[in-house]
């Protein structure tokens, strides 16, 4: 192509001297309008969602990502997406069908995507793929993910200190360091404000399962617990709390429109501006692989607005806590952290890692539930 427009240059430049020599015949040559560039064809993402878009909740955010970044690079891409698509075999056909239709750009928004993308990127050099969550790389496949433990923080303060039973509930899907960091991070801002606060946990085994999330809220609910929160991505938990005049958090999306008195506030999760960077820097050129963690400081975690019921003294707190996590200045996982058996796992004066992070495979001090057997 650069030889071919380098040709075109030189040609109009020698019948422009050929009408210059004419001209002194007296004979005069019409110039011809230059040829319309041809036009530059859209390029093609592809999106792989683990349950229903629906209108709250993880893939409905990621959905919103999407639709932002579309309209941010109108007329430059094109993108489509696939719905409930089951982890495992459903998975890998679904990222092989997108990388073979076109899609220049594969993104994988599940943890368990992380296998099945890895295989097919090997089989599609040429596309780019990037997966959510996961932690495996490879030269065409990069990784990315939020802090939304910063989130889970701040939300176990508003816990800590609205809770009058002292008894947290919290519904998780899987046991993997990304929930761990989660539960941990909630029960430590709650024991923050409140030592005597502490949070029990039901794992349901799955992303999206409405009947079990509602079925483990309401056990919790039965167990005393005044506030429940989750890791799951339907509002089955903030309606539950709803129905039975406790507290609770929304998760991924603002789930207020689900349980007005109930829902206090909720982790937001924000892909839109990361999307639309992804897939300008794949247009010119530049997209290298990388592993992408981002948190309050890069606008990827934000706080909804909190209910009227927290006292203003509480919503302060929370937001020059938010402002101190945003600087740098304050870490969830600030030293001392001690273990669930008691055991020191980050001294005091010292903070957590990122690497030990995502490693993270035990409940911290607070949890009164035990960790599943893997």
């Amino acid at each position: 192509m650069l030889k071919r427009r380098t040709f075109v240059k030189a040609s109009l430049a020698a019948t422009g001297l050929s009408a210059l020599g004419l001209a002194g015949c007296g004979k005069k040559e019409e110039a011809k309008p230059a040829a319309a560039p041809a036009a530059v064809e859209p390029i093609k993402a592809g999106f792989v969602y683990v349950s229903p878009i629906g209108d709250a909740g993880w893939t409905y955010q990621h959905d919103l990502g999407r639709l932002e970044m579309e309209k941010a690079l109108a007329g430059k891409v094109t993108t489509s997406f696939v719905e409930k698509v089951a982890e495992g075999a459903d998975a890998e056909r679904v990222i092989r069908e997108m990388a073979s239709s076109g899609n220049r750009i594969v993104f994988a928004t599940s943890f368990g995507y992380m296998n099945p993308v890895e295989k097919v990127s090997k089989e599609f050099p040429k596309v780019t793929f990037l997966h959510a969550t996961g932690y495996k790389s490879g030269g065409n496949f990069g990784n990315y993910n939020a802090r939304f433990y910063e989130g889970r923080y701040l939300t176990g303060v508003i816990a800590g200190h609205m809770t009058k039973s002292n008894v947290l509930g919290y519904v998780a899907a899987f046991p993997i360091p990304e929930v761990l960091q989660g539960i941990n991070a909630f029960i430590r801002g709650a024991r923050s404000v409140n030592p005597k606060a502490e949070v029990r946990v039901i794992w349901v085994n799955s992303w999206y399962d409405p009947g079990k999330e509602r079925e483990a809220a309401m056990t919790l609910i039965a167990q005393k617990a005044d506030i429940v929160t989750h890791h799951t991505d339907s509002t089955a938990v903030v309606q539950a709390a709803e129905e039975k005049g406790v507290y609770a958090f929304g998760y991924h999306s603002d789930m207020s429109k689900y349980g007005a008195k109930a829902h206090l506030t909720a982790t937001t999760h924000h892909w839109g501006a990361y999307y639309t960077q992804i897939v300008n820097e794949v247009l010119a050129g530049t997209w290298k692989v990388d592993n992408i963690w981002g948190g309050i400081r890069d606008g990827m975690i934000k706080l909804a607005p909190i209910n009227q019921a927290v006292p203003e003294e509480v919503r302060r707190k929370v937001a020059d806590l938010e402002e101190k996590i945003r600087t740098g200045e304050f870490h969830p996982f600030a030293g001392p952290v001690v273990d669930q058996s008691g055991k020191t796992r980050v001294e005091a004066g010292k903070k957590m890692s990122d690497e030990d992070m995502n490693k993270m495979d035990f409940y911290v001090q607070g949890v009164a539930s035990k960790l599943p057997k893997s």
